[in-house]
């Protein structure tokens, strides 16, 4: 058989492709390869799919064989979309990997790592740019799209299909994603508005020497324009296009002088998109020297890091954790010219470390988060997997990104529960994620804190983990002078100023004199907790959810914090008729009015999840806070992240028992870290700051151990009470949630399932139980807990869940059954 012959038998090889779907099904779908796609295919590559009758989809390829599906006919797949693979072959493993731990299907796995422009479907709405550049070079196919788009200003997928006659047009549209010629659905929600930037560029009659000369004399009795265009010639030899700043900034001759040469046509002003990612041409090098206690740290990171693959660095507040990072990223990108991760638990608000990180390593730093549209995305997605970006700062989902070369995870601040996502599936734990993602990678992972999480100070008490210790502030500055107030005794004596103690007042009063700036802690949003009738008690409550609603004044209207559910305010009670509506507890709108009523005259600001809805709303509230334009700052835990303020010496926390109070295992220790999170915002650079603690428990032992700053005590008491009742770490923990809009049916079927399971698994498991809110969106909840010893085989008792549950919802009985499985539900 000669080459040719080679060549058309493997051309003609019958091949068939695993493809994930981006949909929560239990099992991959195979499909088919037609003879002349059989060269375009390869693991990582889209392919377009027909799933269902009519619907079309983008689906991974995740495995190729010559062995048909023996239970269904294989389809076809339609087409293949991309050139390159998208996707991976470590991410594939990292997917499989989550898809088994936390017991969720491959195509959640998919949805929440892939940006939705590269999950096109058929019912995905295309729209055109608003910069679309008239003068793109297109395809017949492609100018057809653009012409219908612009008459129509909207097109689905299936639209374009009937248009061009033809079910092969992903890849045509992805041509005209990667052209930046329109846009997906999600963008148009979103208002994404590209970033257009003014460029400067001269007239083409004044590129012939001669006309320039003579530009040059008539320009002699204006020399502001003359020094312009001065400035412009010695710009241009760089080739590159020159801004209208740069301009500006190069030459002293103002605005007006270049509005003038504009008004003459000698130079012309352009408009362009410029990438939406923020560049910086600062060159890499670290510029300052690391104090003894930091460079001692360093020292012993890199001696674990020899043995050990993780390891957690516990630095109380301010001792200058950052700046250990940064020389342990300086070293890997020198060393090893790898990619590093450096995980936030929010990214929006840890915006200065992303800042200061961001001028040490200018633009090879990307930063990924759920703020950024999808184009965004894309962009980053595509840089880090070209290697372009060696440095990502982002958000637990930085963690799907596709790395080729990773070496070194950064876990800051990873006690954060915001590591965790809750909804939608995959219920992954980021910090957990990024560990088995350096283990893949053989990368070495770093997990800092000044108030670790009891797993991963247990695990590094073990020996599991390496441990370093950094016990002082940066410079020499002590922790801040913390006292406790009680709210009760305040309150006898009749010193209480609305919500604020005379300590409180009389602490606000002294830092404001001083021109210091002041954070007040409540951990609650809105104006009241709840309305209630001073009559009757009637209480609102969501329609949806078995919750009260929670009055806004900013929007005068009652809110369901779970569903987003509205209605406006009552003034009169709907069940008895009386005007007496009183409003019950407080919250950060609250907080803000009376503040305002005490300090007319101060400058007081809110960062709450309200206050920061729009993309750049929070980034404005903390630059004026840093600029000093704002005096006082009222906030949920918000504020307890990451925030480095030099002029801030003052925190009060207006009521610690809204954490202390919690029915949760965790309470106490959440309380211990969010309180000492809070207080370590205070006086991080040359004075000792203060901190004021209201309570009504001041007895507390959380809160005396926060006083003292006595995390070990607060770790030696917290672990003897998990061991004695079997919590993490001495036990590993999956939530079963079962749902259904009829409760009866719902206590009937979760009964039955955990019969079964206590069948399989015996007082292992407990409940059902209602859990705190028993009701979200119309459906009701009830939740089984599974608690594994520690030494159990958990991959055991998670396939035979999996197996228990598929035939429990295969059950004729239980269809309308809804179940939702966390791992790891902290």
């Amino acid at each position: 058989m000669n080459t040719f012959e080679n060549d058309i038998f493997s051309e003609r090889e019958t091949l068939f492709v695993e493809v994930i779907l981006p949909l929560s099904l239990a099992k991959n779908y195979t499909y088919r390869v037609p003879f002349d796609l059989n060269d375009q295919i390869a693991i990582g590559k889209r392919v377009v799919v027909q799933f269902g009758k009519h619907r079309i989809y983008t689906a991974l390829i995740s495995a190729i064989s010559k062995v048909p599906p023996t239970v269904y006919e294989a389809k076809y797949i339609i087409d293949v979309v991309d050139a390159e693979p998208v996707i991976t072959p470590m991410q594939l493993k990292f997917w499989t990997w989550m898809t088994n731990y936390y017991m969720c299907n491959e195509g959640d796995v998919m949805s929440a790592a892939l940006p939705a422009s590269l999950k096109l479907a058929s019912e995905t709405i295309l729209v055109l740019r608003d910069d679309y550049n008239e003068a793109s070079v297109l395809t017949d196919k492609e100018e057809i799209i653009i012409n219908a788009l612009k008459q129509q200003q909207k097109l689905t997928v299936n639209d374009v299909s009937k248009l061009l006659g033809q079910k092969t047009v992903y890849p045509i549209i992805n041509q005209l994603l990667d052209k930046e010629l329109v846009l997906v659905a999600e963008e148009v929600v979103q208002k994404y508005k590209p970033l257009l930037k003014s460029f400067i560029i001269l007239n083409d009659f004044y590129n012939d020497e001669e006309n320039l000369k003579q530009l040059f004399n008539v320009l002699e009795k204006a020399p502001k324009q003359l020094d312009a265009l001065l400035a412009y010639l010695k710009l241009r030899k760089t080739n590159l296009p020159i801004a209208k700043e740069q301009l500006l900034a190069e030459s002293s001759c103002g605005p007006a002088a270049l509005k003038a040469l504009t008004d003459k046509d000698i130079f012309v002003v352009m408009k362009r998109p410029v990438s939406r990612l923020a560049s910086h041409d600062e060159e890499f090098s670290v510029n300052f020297e690391l104090n003894g206690s930091q460079q001692k740290a360093l020292e012993q990171i890199n001696r674990h890091f020899e043995e050990k693959e993780v390891v957690l660095l516990h630095g109380v507040t301010a001792s200058g954790k950052t700046q250990v990072y940064i020389k342990l990223i300086e070293e890997i990108i020198q060393n090893t010219d790898g990619q590093v991760l450096f995980l936030l638990p929010e990214i929006a608000l840890t915006t200065q470390i992303v800042e200061r990180i961001k001028r040490y390593f200018g633009n090879a730093i990307g930063v990924y988060h759920s703020k950024f549209n999808n184009s965004e995305r894309v962009e980053i997605w595509n840089k880090v997997r070209t290697g372009a970006y060696k440095v990502i700062l982002g958000a637990r989902s930085a963690v799907f990104l596709p790395f080729e070369d990773l070496k070194l995870i950064v876990v800051d601040e990873e006690h954060e529960p915001s590591y965790k996502q809750y909804d939608p599936a995959p219920r992954y734990q980021a910090r957990d994620a990024a560990i088995y993602l350096g283990y893949l990678h053989h990368a070495k992972v770093i997990l800092g804190s000044a108030t670790p999480s009891l797993e991963s100070y247990y695990n590094a008490l073990q020996g599991k983990y390496g441990l370093v210790e950094m016990k002082e502030r940066f410079g020499g500055v002590q922790l801040p002078n913390q006292q406790v107030v009680s709210i009760a005794e305040e309150t006898k004596k009749k010193t209480m100023s609305s919500y604020f103690s005379s300590v409180l007042i009389k602490d606000i009063d002294l830092a404001l004199s001083k021109k210091e700036q002041i954070v007040l802690f409540q951990n609650r949003r809105g104006y009241a907790t709840i309305l209630i009738c001073a009559t009757c008690g009637y209480t609102p409550k969501c329609v949806n959810c078995d919750v009260s609603l929670t009055y806004h004044k900013s929007s005068g209207k009652l809110h369901c914090h779970y569903c987003g559910y509205q209605q406006s305010s009552i003034n009169i009670c709907p069940a008895c008729g009386s005007v007496h509506v009183e409003q019950k507890g407080f919250g950060t709108e609250r907080i803000e009015e009376e503040l305002r009523l005490l300090y007319p005259d101060v400058t007081i600001a809110r960062l709450d999840m309200d206050s920061t809805r729009t993309k750049n709303g929070l980034q404005q509230i903390l630059n004026d806070f840093q600029e000093k334009k704002t005096d006082i700052l009222i906030g949920t835990q918000m504020v307890a992240k990451g925030l480095d303020f030099d002029n801030l010496n003052l925190i009060g926390v207006i009521n610690a028992d809204t954490l202390l109070g919690y029915p949760d295992f965790r309470a106490y220790e959440r309380s211990f870290q969010l309180l000492a999170q809070v207080a370590g915002r205070a006086g991080r650079r040359a004075d000792q700051g203060n901190v004021c603690i209201q309570t009504y428990d001041a007895e507390n032992r959380i809160i005396k151990q926060v006083v003292n700053n006595d995390y070990e005590g607060m770790y030696n008491d917290e672990i003897l009470e998990r061991e004695k009742f079997l919590y993490p770490p001495f036990s590993r923990m999956i939530f079963l949630y079962i749902k259904h809009k009829d409760s009866h049916v719902l206590d009937h079927a979760a009964l039955t399932l955990a019969n079964i399971l206590k069948g399989k698994f015996g007082k292992r498991v407990l409940g059902p139980e209602q859990p705190l809110v028993s009701r979200v969106r119309n459906l009701y909840i009830k939740q089984i807990i599974i608690k594994a010893d520690k030494h159990t085989a958990i991959q055991k008792v998670k396939d035979a869940l999996r197996e228990t549950l598929t035939q429990f919802n295969a059950t004729k009985e239980f269809k309308g059954i809804f179940t939702q499985i966390d791992v790891d539900p902290y």
